[in-house]
């Protein structure tokens, strides 16, 4: 039976708990400065999230961000920054969006379908920075930020009623997604519905977990993030992981934004949701990248998000889970430093430890024990 390591316990709780515990610290000294009660906002949201249709939403709102996480840490996990993930997941959506309202076929195929274009235009889209860093050196930092702001552009135009887009209101949108192509929700009555897709995005953190850890590809991803030179000399190709690590986080956020497609909006719009890659990134971040530490912090955020309107009618300013989710981001730096600084005090601990023992056995088998254990501890 495995040893329980309470060490390793430590440094993998230990990181997002604190961060979590200073963000709230520091929350609540700006509340303080402000004159306003520290405790009494974070009783009222959840006191709001209590609401049956209030949990629905928040579980909503995970499920979104999770996939959007999930893309961020399969490019961390290759210490690559995807920091396109937004524009990745609103390009697709949009594409996924045309073709779902310009076909009608039978309701599973009309899924599959829409599901496999937001797949391949996330991955291409990821796939251009993957290109231009395998082949020029070109950092993906800098052109996964140059493609949001192409990807943006490249929306404004298509949903254009000159192009594909047609004039509702004041808004413009892609047509609506006939009701075949709408993937079926788990119906609560008075509290809502809950997105359907939410079953996808918790497969999709099962699968993330058994590739990474039950594959050769998954090892050879992991190898390579840690050392590129170490695995090509092992035989990896590391160009090669590079691009293929950046095509499956673009496919993962291609599906970031089915859950609000397929089980709400069922068309892409101006006022689709914008932001999710970088709250992503957050999450990833908080998660440690890793599929059960995401789910947790993707429901944070989403409890954030979606109970802090309640702020408004008690007093207090509903942009105070804006600054918390800040202040989260900042104090994941600190405290991931603290956890590793302990983590390398105390494998330096166990070191000297196993080296005294050592020490203390071979003195004991030629007769001078005492004398070396005392040498040892001086």
């Amino acid at each position: 039976m495995k040893k329980f390591d309470k060490d390793r316990l430590i440094l993998a709780v230990g990181g997002p708990a604190l961060a979590i515990v200073v963000a709230v610290l520091l929350t609540s000294v700006v509340l303080v400065a402000s004159g306003l009660n520290p405790v009494q906002p974070y009783v009222l949201m959840v006191e709001y999230a209590m609401h049956a249709d209030i949990q629905v939403l928040i579980l909503n709102q995970a499920a979104t961000y999770y996939l959007a996480a999930l893309a961020v840490a399969v490019g961390f996990r290759m210490n690559l920054f995807n920091i396109g993930v937004d524009g990745q997941y609103r390009l697709a959506a949009m594409a996924a969006a045309l073709v779902g309202a310009s076909v009608t076929l039978p309701g599973p195929l009309h899924i599959a379908l829409i599901l496999v274009v937001a797949m391949l235009v996330g991955g291409f889209w990821a796939g251009i920075a993957g290109i231009l860093k395998t082949t020029r050196g070109v950092s993906e930092v800098v052109s996964t930020i140059m493609l949001n702001s192409i990807a943006t552009s490249i929306i404004a135009y298509l949903v254009l009623p000159a192009q594909f887009g047609e004039q509702r209101g004041n808004n413009l949108t892609t047509g609506l997604i006939p009701e075949s192509g709408w993937f079926p929700g788990i119906d609560l009555g008075e509290a809502g519905e809950i997105y359907g897709f939410t079953a996808v995005a918790a497969l999709c953190g099962l699968l993330y977990w058994l590739v990474l850890n039950r594959t050769r590809f998954g090892f050879d991803l992991r190898a390579t993030g840690a050392s590129s030179s170490a695995a090509s000399a092992s035989g990896v190709d590391a160009r090669r992981m590079v691009l293929t690590s950046m095509l499956i986080s673009g496919a993962v956020a291609g599906l970031a934004g089915m859950p609000v497609l397929l089980g709400d909006a069922h068309t892409y719009s101006l006022d689709f949701p914008a932001g999710v890659g970088f709250t992503g990134i957050t999450i990833a971040l908080l998660g440690r990248n890793h599929p059960l530490g995401i789910a947790l912090g993707a429901l944070l955020i989403a409890f954030l998000d979606k109970a802090s309107p309640t702020l408004d009618y008690n007093g207090y300013e509903k942009e105070i889970a804006t600054i918390m989710q800040g202040l989260i981001v900042m104090a994941v730096v600190i405290s991931y430093e603290s956890v590793r600084r302990y983590g390398l005090r105390r494998q330096q601990q166990k070191v000297g430890e196993e080296l005294a023992a050592e020490a203390a056995a071979a003195g004991e088998g030629d007769g001078t024990g005492p004398k070396n254990r005392k040498e040892v501890s001086a």
